[in-house]
């Protein structure tokens, strides 16, 4: 049964992060329903935010805050001063408000974004060892990958870098037990129940099943990063061949 507006409003825990942040949770487990809950209460805070409202950062169960502290105040000073202490407390009576605006019932709108990748060999040097993991032919973790439908539940760790879930319980591996101190932008990886692609060169221990030369991090653009939490992302296999030319048009943008 949906969540009611009052219902929302009780389940959330707000707490301080800093002098000019709050942590505002909506449970404990990776969950669509929970994503859900926290794409549409930003949706409404960032159409409706209040005065002094920077910006939201979305994670697996909970959306950070960040305003700022002297404009809240300014913004403020109608509101009765022994109510208010700080501006946490402030901006915690501002969310709480806007909280009872959202209501989860109804279904989120979805961005859908394809991602080609070369599986295998020197793009994917860990694709044997999830099959040998998982009992499978390498051909098999390929076909499930690449016929999954994943779901962006946050952008972290690394500019651009998005933590998916929806992999199939047939081709879950442990990261490494030893990380590569680096690792080439494009890396499509596997961790645990979650797969992810990495935008830019970086050290990190998920297992590297092929690699996309599609560019994830966007440094030019606004936002600087291809994927968002909330889209739904599908992958599929190209050859090297393709690999190469899709690499090389993309260096000419």
């Amino acid at each position: 049964m949906s969540s009611t507006k009052t219902d929302l409003v009780q389940q959330a825990t707000l707490s301080p992060l800093g002098d000019s942040a709050i942590v505002v949770t909506f449970g404990e487990r990776i969950d669509y329903e929970i994503h859900k809950k926290i794409k549409m209460f930003m949706d409404t805070l960032e159409v409706h935010p209040f005065q002094g409202f920077i910006e939201c950062v979305p994670a697996f169960t909970n959306v950070t805050i960040f305003y700022e502290p002297l404009q809240v105040i300014k913004a403020n000073k109608g509101r009765t001063i022994k109510d208010f202490i700080s501006p946490f407390e402030i901006v915690s009576s501002l969310i709480k408000e806007k909280l009872n605006e959202v209501s989860d019932e109804g279904e989120l709108k979805h961005r859908q974004v394809s991602i080609p990748v070369c599986y295998g060999g020197d793009y994917g040097p860990d694709l044997e060892h999830v099959a040998n993991y998982n009992n499978l032919a390498k051909e098999e973790v390929i076909h499930i990958h690449s016929n999954g439908e994943y779901l962006a539940y946050m952008i972290g760790f690394a500019p651009g870098f998005p933590f998916l879930g929806g992999l199939s319980e047939k081709v879950a591996t442990p990261r490494r037990s030893s990380p590569r101190a680096s690792i080439p932008a494009g890396s499509v990886g596997i961790a645990g129940m979650q797969t992810g692609v990495y935008p830019i060169s970086t050290p990190g221990g998920w297992q590297l099943i092929g690699q996309t030369p599609i560019q994830l991090f966007l440094p030019n653009q606004n936002p600087p990063s291809l994927l968002q939490a909330g889209d739904r992302v599908k992958f599929f296999s190209i050859s090297e061949e393709e690999y190469e030319e899709i690499k090389r048009k993309e260096g000419e943008k």
